[in-house]
């Protein structure tokens, strides 16, 4: 353990480990096969990027985008660790270079695209002569959620890693990724073909994240332009890439400083954008789902989804860009019944681009995701809880971090009806019948419709017992029900329910369910105080000692072409602020100051603090 602790402030400069954190690095360096799932923020590239530097041989990291590899190098090398890329962005000499580098052993960390390491003339060349040079001390496959096609970015390349393990057998494959379904988890160990794999599950919850979904309407504009008037660096999601511009202009206009970020862009402006927002030059960044995913700026402090998300696990990674740095974010979600119709035109889209016939499997997977994300969205449970149930992890709500938690709401006792309705599931399990909520919904409120009728389900007992409640309350409930456990709903884009454990308690009358009130509308304005709490919280952001100190990280990162946040993060620089050390070795005390930190920057800071207090 202290060698451990030791390699980890000599090399990253913390003190301790993260939760969950150490198992998963003790696991990798015994040679194990390693499916490891945490949170934005949670610290998984340092799972695999100490192991690597204990271990012999170079590990090789698999990432799905150039500007992910980019910044995790130049993070790394900042800490004085030997790490380098290969991409596209590089030219052939460059290339040439760096592979001769990294089969000298000069590298203890390589990242690569998964289309270049599955080059056969890269297989069979520079991968089989490290293997049998330097050595490979183990395969990362970061991002593994890309693998499964049930995820929300599959990548077709990324399946075929599994060739890494049919090549090279015995070395050890670390999948990493910060969001997963128990469905998709399954899929990375078998696609990936991962031996007895030690599986890390942390808790996928963000405590300092506020969730809350606003109705759209003419004021969402207002809300969101007081939301950036109000501070703090911000992304702005949106479907299309029209609403992008759109977007960006008008916050151009009423003063703020945003950049739109979309695939129609040149590649050229798309990473200028990208480095005027990691760089602190620009506040506000509005983009399709194509931004992000190589993005670790830490102190995004609001993300904004101004269209409905397609899938809720896109939305749990997306909004999860806030806050990685452990200071508390808002996500704000905006919605209203034009996403639902949009979204149905963009699965439409969905065709061969052969045959022009409809891609029926992955239609019904969107359709499903697209019914999930509403469901989210009309929700009145705790919305912490619906995410995490969601990925497959219990959480008890209220969480006190969002709008249907933080309201005041009232609740009403449903057992009766949610007894109705999950007799109605009973009822057609005995036939060995399963549907989805709508068609319960038409038995229980005893429609004449041709389906119905021709299926004989006017005879069930069930049928009509529900004429009393709305179609709207009946699906209200149902959303309740299935947000609350009490029943089980397939994954596999039909949709249809089943009972479980908790249902039969609720049968026997021995669970009561209450469900909420949906809460009266409000008009606009709750925006402008969420944005105002997130951009009050951050610590000592008013001290003039930090914005001292901000102000010469941002000199040295400008002066070293660098993102300021790869120098220090805010949290490192207000413990400064609040111990003001006057030597190198009290400035190494500090969390996030390792040796090449406190090599280049210790006296330059030990120097700023000396003056503001001189």
């Amino acid at each position: 353990m202290a060698q451990l602790i030791a390699a980890l402030k000599q090399n990253f400069g913390f003190d301790a480990f993260r939760p969950g954190q150490e198992a998963v690095v003790r696991d990798a360096l015994a040679g194990r096969d390693v499916l490891a799932l945490m949170p934005t923020g949670g610290g998984k590239s340092l799972c695999f990027q100490l192991p690597a530097l204990l271990q012999a041989g170079v590990t090789l990291v698999v990432s799905p985008l150039i500007a992910l590899m980019q910044d995790q190098v130049r993070l790394l090398r900042d800490n004085g660790i030997a790490a380098s890329f290969l991409n596209s962005s590089l030219d052939a000499s460059e290339q040439s270079r760096r592979i001769a580098a990294v089969l000298r052993g000069d590298y203890k960390l390589l990242y690569l695209a998964p289309e270049r390491l599955l080059l056969p003339e890269f297989l069979d060349g520079p991968l089989q002569r490290l293997a049998d040079g330097p050595g490979i001390g183990a395969f990362v496959i970061d991002e593994a959620h890309c693998v499964s096609e049930w995820g929300h970015d599959f990548r077709p390349d990324y399946r075929q890693l599994s060739v890494l393990r049919r090549r090279h057998p015995g070395i050890p494959m670390w999948c990493f990724t910060a969001t997963a379904t128990p469905r998709v988890r399954t899929d990375i160990a078998v696609q990936l073909a991962l031996d007895e794999p030690a599986v890390h599950l942390t808790s996928f919850n963000r405590p300092n994240l506020h969730y809350a979904v606003h109705a759209k309407s003419k004021h969402s504009y207002a809300e969101l332009l007081a939301r950036g008037q109000s501070g703090g660096a911000g992304i702005v999601y949106c479907l299309s890439r029209r609403r992008v511009d759109e977007l960006a202009a008008r916050l151009q206009n009423d003063g703020l400083k945003a950049h739109a970020y979309h695939a129609g862009l040149d590649a050229r402006v798309r990473h200028d954008h990208q480095e005027a927002f990691i760089r602190d030059d620009v506040q506000i960044i509005v983009a399709t789902i194509a931004f992000g995913m190589g993005i670790n700026k830490p102190d995004v402090r609001w993300v904004v989804h101004y269209d409905l998300p397609k899938s809720l696990e896109g939305y749990y990674q997306e909004s999860g860009r806030a806050g990685r740095d452990g200071d508390p974010a808002h996500c704000v979600l905006y919605f209203g019944a034009g996403d639902v119709r949009t979204g149905e035109f963009l699965i439409q889209q969905k065709i061969d681009p052969t045959t022009g016939e409809p891609l029926e499997d992955e239609q019904r997977i969107a359709r499903q995701q697209l019914r999930q994300v509403q469901s989210f969205a009309e929700s009145t449970d705790c919305r912490r809880a619906l995410l995490l149930r969601y990925l497959g992890e219990e959480f008890q709500g209220p969480c006190g971090g969002c709008d249907n938690c933080c309201a005041p709401r009232s609740v009403e006792d449903a057992s009766l009806a949610a007894r109705q309705f999950l007799s109605c599931i009973a009822r057609l399990a005995q036939r060995s019948q399963r549907y989805g909520a709508a068609y319960l919904i038409e038995i229980l409120r005893g429609a004449k419709t041709e389906r119905l009728l021709a299926r004989g389900h006017e005879h069930l007992s069930v049928y009509g017992i529900g004429k009393e409640r709305s179609v709207e309350e009946w699906r209200n409930l149902a959303r309740s029900l299935l947000h609350q456990g009490l029943m089980t709903e397939s994954q596999d884009g039909y949709a249809v329910l089943s009972l479980n454990e908790r249902s039969w308690e609720v049968l026997r009358e021995e669970r009561r369910v209450e469900i909420a009130r949906p809460p009266a509308a409000k008009p606009g304005g709750a925006a402008t105080r969420d944005g105002r709490r997130a951009a009050g919280s951050d610590g000592g952001a008013h001290d003039a000692l930090f914005e001292r100190l901000r102000a010469l990280r941002k000199r040295l990162a400008d002066q070293m072409g660098l993102p300021p946040y790869v120098i220090f993060h805010d949290a490192t620089l207000r413990e400064m602020a609040a111990r003001r050390p006057q030597t190198l070795s009290v400035f190494a005390e500090l969390p996030g100051v390792g040796q090449a930190k406190l090599a280049r920057y210790g006296e330059q800071f030990i120097e700023a603090i000396r003056q503001s207090a001189g």
